[in-house]
Parts: C-alpha cells; structure tokens; sequence
C-alpha cells in the first residue's frame, strides 16, 4: 500500500510541475483557460461548439482542445464552429494530463487567443487531481442524470470553480428537480457560480462566456468536500 500511495504521489508531483509551466504560459500569453469535466453524454462537446460559434461572433479569439480516449469525432464536430480545435486521444487513459495539454499546444500562438478551453475526457473520478493549469475548472451536470450526481462524486463538483447545468430545455421532460440538485450541487460546493445552459436554446451561452473571460477561482485552497 506504501509504493502505491507513494507511486500516486510522485504522479501527482510530476504533474504539478507541467501545470505551473503551463499556468505561467498562459499568463505570459494573456489567455483565459478552462478544463471541462463531467461524465459521458453530459453534452460537452455540444455546448462547447454552441460557445465557440458564440465566441467568434462577439469577435472572441477562441480556441479548443478535446480529450478523448479514441477517436477525434469529437474535434471534427468542433472544428465546424470555425475555431482552432486539437483533439488528443489519450488511448485509454481516462483524463487529461499537463503534460499531455502541453504537448499539443506546440505551434499555436496562445498570445493571438482571448480563450482556451480543454475538454476533459469524460469521468467524474480521475480528472479531479489533475491540474491542467487552468485558471477555471467546469464541473458539468446534465439534468438526464439525477440530482444526486454531486453528492456520489464530490470531489469533481467540490474543485469546480464554476458549475454549468446543461440541457435544461428537457428539464420538465425528465422530471428534474432542481431544488435537491442544488441542495447538493451547495452541500459540496457552496460558492461557485452555477449557470443554467442548453446548447440547444442557447440559452445561458452568453453568461457562460463572459464567466469564462472573467472569472477568477472562487477559492485557490480547494478544501476537501468534508471542509465545504
């Protein structure tokens, strides 16, 4: 149990250090970062291509990378936007690491960007030690997948610096109820903004935008969900 525990740790370290480089990148650059989490089928890749176009309307240089375990469907459906989109696959790991993030950024002129955004591979367990150098993290739910999802998975929900709820335009179709799903989505997390989205209607894009181009992390320490 030691050599594991230790064997985590020296991942983790390792991975640190890619993400400060990464983090003092994007400084130097003056882009905004993003890494989105959620479980499968949360509609990600949806609303991302909805900000996208939304981004290049009101004149917003922005740009993506995708994480996916196989196959790069997901960067060809984003590329209809009109934005630079990279995709990584990450054969079978199930999240994106700094190291990764930043091999794939070779070439591009993060100076020329207003935005980032990297979609993580969706799951709502590894993604959640893993800093990417973001200066927000999105933690994503789906009104299809119960209002309990954040108490089941704290951790992913607790780091988040924002919370966006996603497809709405369905919500009264599958019963959702909203009011336990913000009891939880608050029992973990009580000061991250929470936005209401639908890829669909569009509605929320605009907010989620300008949260993405403005915000600051609600609380760099990231207490543990039993501090919260």
């Amino acid at each position: 149990m030691t050599r594991i525990v230790e064997l985590k740790k020296g991942i983790l370290e390792k991975n640190d250090l890619h993400a400060a480089a990464l983090r003092a990148t994007y400084t130097d650059s003056g882009v905004r970062v993003s890494n989105w989490v959620s479980s499968p089928g949360t509609g990600k890749t949806a609303l991302l291509e909805a900000l996208l176009r939304l981004a290049l309307q009101r004149g917003v240089a922005a740009a993506a990378l995708v994480g996916d375990c196989a196959t790069d469907n997901d960067a060809r459906r984003l590329a209809r936007s009109g934005a630079p989109v990279r995709q990584i696959v990450t054969e079978g790991m199930c999240h994106l690491e700094a190291d990764m993030v930043s091999q794939h950024l070779n070439g591009w002129d993060l100076a020329s960007l207003d935005l980032l955004v990297v979609e993580n591979v969706g799951n709502l367990v590894c993604p959640s030690g893993f800093d990417l150098g973001e200066d927000t993290r999105i933690a994503l739910l789906s009104v299809t997948e119960g209002e309990d999802k954040p108490l089941k998975y704290p951790q992913i929900f607790h780091s988040a610096d924002v919370i966006v709820v996603t497809k709405t335009d369905i919500a009264d179709a599958v019963e959702w109820d909203a009011e336990s799903a913000y009891h939880a989505l608050r029992s973990v997390n009580p000061v991250a903004p929470i936005i209401e989205t639908s890829s669909r209607t569009g509605a929320g894009v605009d907010s989620l935008l300008d949260q993405l181009l403005s915000s600051v992390p609600a609380d760099d320490s990231r207490l543990t969900p039993q501090e919260a």
